[in-house]
């Protein structure tokens, strides 16, 4: 039953008459809501309306000779007839989590698994072992990153179509922009290779640096072919001369680009204090990225350079 707050801040339970419950002179749903009438406050469906006795009316021991509780008989009678009480133990203050009453927990994941695994762990055991009428919610940045999902991929792959779509109208071809996406995954791999071999979990952190490398790959990517395009459509060069040409002259700034973007990594990779671990993933995810993928970059965009314009030029 409902539990009465006398003024010590004790706590006083209040337990049916046993030899009038047999009689069904009352039953124990009469005695809950006239309790919860007069003691709890009552939402009503349609308004965001509180019914609750005064507090002078419900304060003490005293209080239950004023509720009065309908009997099967009709009549009404002071419930202090009906109930007995007794001092239990309860907690200080109650949490309520959306107007209900919950328990926070707080908790990390264990080392070796990251934050999806956990809310994904939490929620296979609450499915089995929390009783009916029981559930849980997640709060802060846990309920964040159960709301985005898998989003992340989405974002990446509508990146590409969005990276491809502008291109193909900078070359006016379906096909160079290729030369520049194919050189994607080789960054993407770096990263997940770094980020593994120094226990670094895939949280939203490193997926926020995974799209700015996208988008550093691309852009040195583009450095080379564009310089490659020009003297060939504009001096009549030959493919292989082209590229060649292009490769010589953009190696030095694509090296220089990519060494500052490593070195401006560094102090993110070896951050310590607060917000360190999201800065280590951060600089690790990129700096991974950029150690695998420059090599790929300045090696193969020239090589699938050469193949995609000599078929689109024989289209």
């Amino acid at each position: 039953m409902p539990a009465l707050t006398p003024e010590d801040d004790t706590l006083l339970a209040t337990t049916p008459t046993e030899d009038l419950l047999k009689l069904e002179i009352l039953q124990p749903q009469n005695i809950r809501d006239t309790l919860h009438a007069y003691q709890m406050a009552k939402r009503c469906n349609v308004y965001r309306v509180m019914v609750q006795a005064s507090p002078q009316f419900r304060l003490n021991e005293q209080s239950l000779s004023y509720m009065y509780v309908r009997g099967g008989d009709g009549f009404l009678s002071p419930l202090s007839e009906y109930v007995t009480l007794k001092k239990i133990n309860g907690p200080e203050y109650l949490t309520h989590f959306n107007l209900f009453p919950g328990i926070r927990i707080n908790g990390t994941p264990a080392a070796g698994y990251s934050s999806g695994q956990a809310l994904q762990a939490i929620s296979e055991v609450a499915a089995r072992t929390l009783p009916v009428g029981y559930g849980y919610e997640l709060s802060g940045m846990s309920r964040e990153e159960s709301s985005q999902g898998n989003t992340t991929a989405v974002i990446l792959i509508i990146s590409m179509v969005f990276i491809y779509l502008i291109l193909s109208s900078l070359y006016e071809s379906l096909l160079i922009p290729f030369a520049i996406l194919l050189v994607i995954p080789f960054g993407l791999l770096g990263s997940f290779v770094l980020a593994s071999v120094f226990d670094i979990e895939n949280n939203i952190y490193m997926q926020t640096g995974l799209v700015m490398l996208i988008g550093m790959l691309a852009k040195t990517a583009i450095l080379l072919t564009e310089v490659a395009v020009k003297p060939r459509r504009e001096n009549g060069l030959s493919i292989t001369a082209a590229t060649l040409a292009a490769a010589r002259l953009r190696f030095r700034p694509i090296v220089m680009t990519a060494t500052v973007m490593i070195f401006g990594m560094l102090p993110l990779v070896f951050s310590t204090g607060a917000g360190a671990k999201g800065d280590i993933s951060i600089g690790m995810g990129v700096l991974g990225g950029m150690i695998v993928g420059t090599p790929a970059l300045l090696f193969l965009v020239p090589v699938l350079f050469c193949l995609f314009e000599k078929y689109d030029k024989k289209r």
